[in-house]
């Protein structure tokens, strides 16, 4: 019986299994969003929002706990510095999936796995950029 086994195995030993979603995660973390299957989005959402609540802590505990699961220095500084921030006033829900339908290949169900209060549009990293430089140069104004 499988009562209280939470864990999708997703078809993988569970080495092969740690090192997919920590890969999945820091992918998230750098891209802010990622395409993927929906058995994966699936799995992966509850691990992205348990980083995302360490990065939100911010201790260095915190950080040496993020560290051992996402294995990737610059994800982990992206998700103290940049990410935690944004939802600092969030209290949960932090991700969110959208289907996308079936991939052509194999009709395997596709899906986006995003941060909620990502930048949205096309631009979306110049449009960060954007607001950096902005805020940068009003910073300089009122000096």
């Amino acid at each position: 019986m499988r009562h209280r086994k939470k864990t999708l195995k997703l078809g993988r030993t569970t080495a092969h299994r740690d090192s997919l979603l920590a890969n999945q995660i820091c992918s998230l973390i750098q891209h802010e969003r990622i395409k993927t299957t929906l058995a994966k989005a699936k799995a992966v959402r509850p691990l992205a929002e348990k980083a995302l609540t360490l990065g939100k802590k911010g201790t260095l505990a915190a950080r040496r706990q993020a560290s051992r699961r996402l294995k990737q220095k610059d994800a982990v500084k992206k998700l103290f510095e940049e990410i935690a921030p944004r939802a600092a006033d969030r209290n949960g829900g932090y991700t969110r999936i959208i289907k996308l339908g079936r991939r052509p290949s194999d009709a395997a169900p596709m899906a986006y796995l995003e941060w909620v209060d990502a930048p949205r549009g096309e631009n979306s990293e110049k449009a960060v950029k954007n607001q950096e430089k902005e805020k940068s140069a009003s910073e300089k104004a009122e000096s």
